[in-house]
């Protein structure tokens, strides 16, 4: 890939949020730089962010609870925001939603100050945004397997360094994510990592 096809590329902190406006036809990696790191992730039409990114629309037109290659990211009103266009693990969740500091305590007994939570509360306040707009997001590089029986639980060792999906935005999209500091279960490794974050052209190739 050329270096003019490259409109943006940056490398998120570890626990920390990111947000952008992807116009139409323009492509967004996000890679998982060191492995095993969970990246949760909010879409809205730009033009109208009270239009969001619906879990259930998502799951009930395409069958499945998992995010993989050539899902669609739908929002409530049905109108399609994001094509997985490329991804490289599969199976990304779309049913744990975030963590946030009261979940922390009812699930460890562990008081913290930093969630996924307040990263989306932090980085949608940017855009003019509270925490209405946080509804059930999508987890990259995380997988949550449902068993027969019900049981549910974050799997382990789900994500290679150098993971990615891509995706390419169907509208003017908002994009907030927040690169998760959860460090008492295995979504993460227990050791929140960096990942990057790429924006191309429309039509670019894509190539890391």
């Amino acid at each position: 890939m050329q270096n003019d096809d490259i409109i943006f590329d940056f490398v998120v902190p570890a626990k920390q949020p990111w947000s952008r406006v992807i116009s139409k036809g323009e492509s967004l990696t996000i890679v998982d730089l060191e492995g095993q790191q969970a990246v949760d992730f909010l879409c809205f039409d730009a033009a109208d962010p009270d239009d969001r990114y619906s879990a259930m629309n998502t799951i009930k037109v395409q069958g499945s609870a998992y995010i993989k290659q050539g899902t669609v990211l739908y929002t409530d009103s049905g109108k399609a925001l994001l094509t997985v266009v490329k991804d490289t693990l599969g199976g990304h969740d779309t049913i744990y939603g975030c963590c946030s500091n009261p979940n922390n305590f009812l699930r460890y007994g562990v008081a913290t100050t930093e969630s996924c939570y307040s990263n989306f509360l932090h980085e949608l306040a940017t855009h003019g945004m509270d925490r209405t707009a946080i509804v059930g997001n999508v987890n990259f590089f995380m997988q949550v397997p449902v068993m027969p029986d019900g049981a549910a639980g974050v799997a382990e060792d789900v994500s290679a360094p150098g993971s990615y999906v891509d995706l390419r935005a169907e509208t003017d999209v908002l994009v907030v994510l927040s690169n998760c500091p959860q460090m008492l279960n295995p979504c993460n490794g227990f050791a929140p990592s960096p990942v990057r974050v790429i924006v191309r052209k429309a039509g670019a190739p894509i190539s890391l």
